[in-house]
């Protein structure tokens, strides 16, 4: 039974004792049961209000979740490259074809190298197409 139920029993309980309502004992019990409703009432208020600011939180969390695996996530969601799928990268020089392993540092950090089989300097430039799509 809930609170409101309660009071409306004892409500019920009061009249149906037919109290003298010119009595002060009578007019403090329904004044009292009313105080009582009056609480019982706030209460429900409070209930609800509780119960809206849990499921704004829960959103909130949900939002935070979303942003947190967004920002702190080390791998790249598309399938279009192997962005932070491995700590190197393998590039091939365009003018004497040798293959050059450069780690994920260089290539995030440097614009160019320096080809270590014929000097020629390569351009870096990492592009993600599919993930420039995404944004």
């Amino acid at each position: 039974m809930t609170t409101i139920e309660s009071i409306g029993f004892l409500k019920g309980l009061v009249e149906g004792m037919e109290l003298n309502a010119d009595k002060k004992e009578t007019k403090i019990i329904k004044a009292v049961i009313d105080v009582l409703d009056n609480l019982a009432e706030d209460i429900e208020d409070m209930t609800e209000a509780v119960e809206l600011v849990g499921e704004q939180v829960d959103t909130i969390d949900e939002d935070l979740a979303d942003l947190e695996e967004f920002v702190y996530e080390d791998e790249c969601d598309c399938d279009c490259c192997d962005c932070g799928d491995e700590d190197e990268y393998e590039i091939e020089c365009p003018s004497c074809g040798a293959e050059i392993i450069l780690d994920e540092e260089t290539v995030l950090s440097e614009k160019t190298i320096e080809c270590p089989e014929c000097g020629e300097t390569l351009e870096l430039e990492v592009e993600c197409e599919d993930c420039e799509d995404e944004e």
